[in-house]
């Protein structure tokens, strides 16, 4: 079986399922051409956040419409997609090894951040899929562990396909549409991306210090944990490769990383 990539995907608002016009959309629609077909997803969500990780382990996971406010057709969507229980169980044996105790969920279901990138990149809702937690009051460094013990999945055909945003402040969009990139989100979206390049892992675990913007680019850290996670997943010192770049609503950055 090939080896599969992890992936960081900048999944928005949960309207990214329905408005084709944006580019981020249109990326997702063909994106998984440029990796095999996986046997199952490992999805890291921003939007499942727990004190210890926690691994979703149901036959049939619900699609969770964790937000409110939106058109009733969003509500309609779902992701009828299989889990994959024993696959679950069988991941805290690597993650007991690097030290994390994990949990699992048998009744957790896919979250937005999960099934609105998965309802474009993988349309027929036919590969196994099943979620992982982030500690939102852990730092980088322990998502970057928590990656590196899930790395061998890879070579057995699980995709780490991991979802936030690289920059998330929701005080900070121009919901007017002037189509105008604040540059605060434009100079922080790109030290992150000549990081991951340069495969800088200290720089990047330490962005809070580093990286120009980055109380106004994350107020809180929930939707830039995951990208630890599938950085951490990746083969160390291979350079990442950018799939994907642009902005919505003026701030937010909806880059997207492939890591192999």
């Amino acid at each position: 079986m090939a080896a599969m990539p992890a992936l960081f995907i900048s999944h928005g608002s949960p309207m990214l399922a329905l408005e084709p016009e944006q580019p981020a959309h249109r990326f997702l629609t063909t994106a998984a051409e440029a990796w095999p077909r996986p046997r199952a997803i490992l999805a890291v969500s921003a939007h499942w956040e727990t004190a210890a990780p926690v691994l979703g382990a149901t036959a049939q996971p619900d699609t969770i419409h964790d937000f409110s406010g939106f058109p009733p057709e969003l509500y309609r969507l779902r992701y009828p997609a299989p889990g994959e229980p024993a696959l679950a169980a069988a991941i805290r044996d690597p993650l007991a090894a690097a030290g994390i105790d994990a949990t699992l969920d048998p009744q957790r279901g896919l979250d937005h951040g999960a099934w609105s990138p998965l309802l474009l990149v993988y349309p027929q809702a036919d590969i196994p899929v099943l979620q992982l937690s982030v500690q939102s009051r852990r730092d980088p460094a322990h998502h970057l562990r928590l990656g590196a013990a899930l790395r061998a999945l890879r070579e057995d055909g699980v995709l780490v396909f991991a979802t936030g945003s690289l920059t998330h402040n929701l005080r900070a969009l121009d919901w007017r549409g002037g189509g105008k990139v604040m540059p605060w989100a434009q100079d922080f979206s790109d030290w992150m991306h000549d990081r991951l390049v340069a495969r800088d892992d200290a720089a990047l675990a330490d962005y809070r210090a580093q990286a120009p913007h980055a109380a106004m680019a994350h107020p809180t850290d929930e939707h830039l944990l995951p990208l630890y996670v599938a950085l951490g997943a990746a083969t160390p010192g291979v350079a990442a490769e950018r799939l994907h770049a642009s902005f919505a609503l003026g701030s937010l950055s909806m880059e997207s990383y492939l890591f192999n």
